[in-house]
């Protein structure tokens, strides 16, 4: 049994609400999908939390851009980027500053193994955007009606299971193509080995489906299992407004889930 968590974006409060979720299912092992920082006010207590509490982390856009440029945000995504990457820059510990870095720096953009769940051969790959475009691809869910090319494109790009993040939206992608909702599905997707499948887990710290409680999923057995966790936003938001580098819009949001 295993977690994968998403798109954290510095939100400390939801971060640490998930992890006592998780562990309290009694689950050890938790993989994460990136942007792990980015718009929030927490960077550096969440940095440190998914370095400790996870197995492997691939890098996000987010990630990237705190690294590198920020390149095609829009003018508070990039703010809160320059931001956060002056927080981790004046962090005073050297130790603690050189190991934030190193992570970062050292994150892969895809992560694959083999597992047999529950008797299911299953080939599991993690990425934080797109089978194809592994950092910054969107997939939405209406472009499997606008844009259907771009979603069956992505299933030759890997073998069976790929879990994503990145649009904030829990959900299933099918080959047909099709999209499901957490909720069309009963919260629960079956693993079945003749059908591959794009695994959107929603985000912990930025939920965008107008549901403004913390996202993540689990796999027990053969079984995906779509998890939401109410958590303190209105701490995160008053945090967010507190720091004139970060865009109040990004506050505004969390209530409201979008």
């Amino acid at each position: 049994m295993f977690a994968i968590i998403s798109d954290i974006h510095s939100n400390i409060e939801a971060l640490t609400t998930v992890l006592a979720d998780i562990e309290k299912r009694g689950i050890k092992k938790i993989y994460c999908l990136g942007d792990i920082i980015g718009y929030g006010p927490n960077p550096k207590e969440c940095l440190d939390l998914v370095i400790e509490k996870t197995q492997v982390c691939v890098i996000g856009n987010h990630d990237y851009a705190i690294l590198y440029e920020p390149t095609n945000f829009n003018l508070g995504a990039e703010r809160a980027s320059f931001w956060t990457r002056s927080q981790l820059e004046t962090e005073p510990g050297s130790g603690k500053r050189h190991k934030r870095w190193e992570y970062l720096g050292t994150q892969q953009m895809r992560h694959t193994f083999s597992a047999e769940l529950d008797g299911v051969k299953a080939t599991l790959e993690f990425v934080h955007a797109s089978p194809k475009r592994p950092i910054n691809e969107y997939l939405f869910p209406d472009d499997v009606y606008a844009t259907p090319t771009k979603i069956t494109s992505q299933f030759d790009r890997f073998k069976h299971i790929c879990f994503i993040g990145h649009t904030h939206l829990p959900g299933v992608f099918l080959a047909d193509p099709d999209f499901y909702t957490p909720e069309e599905l009963d919260y629960v997707y079956p693993i079945i080995p003749e059908e591959r499948a794009i695994i959107n887990v929603g985000s912990v710290g930025q939920p965008r489906d107008k549901d403004n409680r913390a996202a993540y999923v689990y796999v027990e057995k053969s079984t995906v299992n779509f998890v939401r966790v109410p958590y303190d936003y209105e701490t995160t938001a008053n945090k967010i407004r507190a720091v004139p580098e970060l865009d109040n819009f990004e506050a505004d949001r969390l209530s409201e889930g979008r």
